[in-house]
């Protein structure tokens, strides 16, 4: 129960939470395991309750009537999934993968809403949260509707940088998953991405990408007109 309850207090959507929520919610969490490639859940399917991730990362995204895949985004561990459908009541709005083994704890849907009427403080406390998540799929939105793909493409490796906290950071998505949140195709990105190491603003070993000008790339993400 100890290891769930620190567990809990590591992720940014319960960093408000007192000690006895905390230890609410702890006691109702279920440890989930996923191996590479297996799905948490499909876009669609009635929400069971909420993800906690504590190792690994996933892949948010929505298929299209095609078949064909658009990432969202990437959440990795300490971080949570399918907070929305707990309020609203609907289904989980989009697929959620693993892209590496991870383990999750699971509260259901309604020991959570039970620990929400048993602290009320707590549900406010978390839609401020989920706000902040909506605000940034706004900007998610924004950066596969305008602009060319080499701004909003510059844009996104200066919002993994940021989000890593330093200008060198692991690349865990693939250029096919970077081409989806475009909303383009692989070889497009792969062209921007040698372009960018060519003009020496990014530098790349493997998985690891490092932003070698960052006042360059800021410009290639900057609005054109």
């Amino acid at each position: 129960m100890a290891e769930k309850h620190e567990a809990l207090a590591q992720i940014a959507l319960f960093a408000a939470l007192s000690e006895s929520e905390l230890q609410a919610l702890a006691q109702r969490a279920v440890e989930r395991h996923f191996e590479a490639g297996e799905m948490l859940f499909w876009e669609g399917e009635p929400c069971n309750g909420i993800y906690l991730l504590t190792q690994g990362s996933v892949k948010i995204f929505k298929t299209s009537a095609a078949g064909r895949e658009m990432m969202l985004s990437m959440e990795t561990a300490p971080g949570s999934v399918a907070e929305l459908p707990l309020f609203d009541g609907g289904p989980y709005p989009a697929s959620v993968r693993a892209v590496d083994p991870v383990q999750a704890l699971f509260i259901n849907k309604g020991e959570f809403q039970q620990v929400c009427r048993q602290f009320p403080d707590v549900a406010l406390k978390l839609l401020a949260v989920v706000g902040r998540r909506l605000r940034h799929l706004v900007g998610v939105v924004e950066s596969m509707t305008f602009g060319s793909v080499t701004q909003r493409l510059a844009r996104i490796l200066l919002d993994l940088s940021a989000g890593a906290g330093t200008d060198e950071f692991d690349l865990a998505i693939t250029h096919q998953e970077l081409a989806s949140r475009l909303g383009t195709v692989r070889e497009v990105v792969s062209r921007n991405l040698a372009r960018f190491r060519a003009a020496g603003l990014v530098s790349i070993q493997g998985r690891q990408l490092s932003i070698v000008d960052r006042e360059s790339l800021e410009r290639e993400a900057e609005p054109q007109g």
